[in-house]
């Protein structure tokens, strides 16, 4: 699962800058924005219930 969420973390950041700096897809800046929020939820969730695998 760790590896799961540092995938999705890493697509998200390269999606946040490539819709950051091409005009024209402006998309991936709002799909880069929702990978890393389910990334930060996931996070959480698995820090608050204390699940470690």
């Amino acid at each position: 699962m760790n590896i799961l969420v540092i995938i999705i973390v890493i697509v998200a950041i390269i999606l946040l800058f490539t819709g950051g700096f091409v005009s024209s897809l402006q998309f991936l800046l709002y799909v880069g924005i929702a990978l890393l929020v389910i990334a930060l939820i996931v996070f959480l969730l698995r820090f608050i219930t204390g699940n470690r695998r």
